[in-house]
């Protein structure tokens, strides 16, 4: 499957005809390739490209290495693609075409440990009527003898955000090949400037292939 590095730069809006479309700003590629897996060697097809240069005084021996077999400088981001076997030593913004549907991988902002209302949009607890001092509380989390336990899975306050999310079947507006961007119709996930996944997507587009 063909895919990309990325840093998400921002985002803005473009015309189509008469509308104004909102779309998100990615800065992809060129990225080199560090390694080609072979499914005769490796049990698996599949090529690891790299994302943003690491200086060398801050890269580990083994990073150094690796980079030197690759005839490359060391990276600071990895990323394997399976079943994905480009030609020459970098890839580019051009393996996409336009208005192809693309699937994002981010990690969306860590915003914390936030309570059960923001992290789970739980309504809260009356304004009054004798509610005090439990407004923003989550109200019961189980029963009493049996189970005795707290259920796996019950949504109570925690660390909000900075998670890997996959979001499917974007569209990818335009390729600007001379500026290395990608403009794909509207959010992802993420803060600016942190690096995004940007590949084939897995859906059909509706009327067609």
């Amino acid at each position: 499957m063909k895919g990309i590095l990325g840093t998400k730069i921002g985002m803005t809006q473009v015309w189509q005809g008469d509308r104004l479309i909102p779309v998100t700003v990615v800065m992809a590629g060129p990225c080199p390739v560090m390694q080609r897996k072979t499914t005769e060697s490796d049990g698996y097809s599949a090529v690891q490209l790299g994302w943003e240069e690491q200086l060398v005084k801050r890269a580990s021996k083994p990073e150094l290495g690796h980079a030197k077999a690759a005839n490359a400088a060391p990276q600071k981001h990895l990323v394997e693609f399976r079943d994905f076997a480009p030609e020459g030593d970098k890839v580019d913004v051009n393996i996409f075409a336009n208005g192809q549907l693309v699937d994002v991988l981010g990690t969306t902002k860590g915003r914390g440990t936030m309570g059960v209302m923001r992290r789970w949009n739980f309504s809260g607890m009356s304004a009054s009527h004798g509610v005090k001092k439990k407004h923003r509380h989550p109200g019961s989390i189980g029963q009493r003898k049996q189970p005795g336990r707290v259920y796996k899975g019950k949504r109570m306050a925690g660390v909000y955000g900075g998670e890997q999310v996959t979001m499917s079947g974007l569209t990818l507006l335009e390729v600007r090949p001379n500026d290395n961007l990608l403009l794909i119709k509207g959010a992802i996930p993420g803060a600016n400037g942190s690096l995004v996944v940007v590949k084939d997507s897995k859906r059909v587009k509706k009327g067609g292939a």
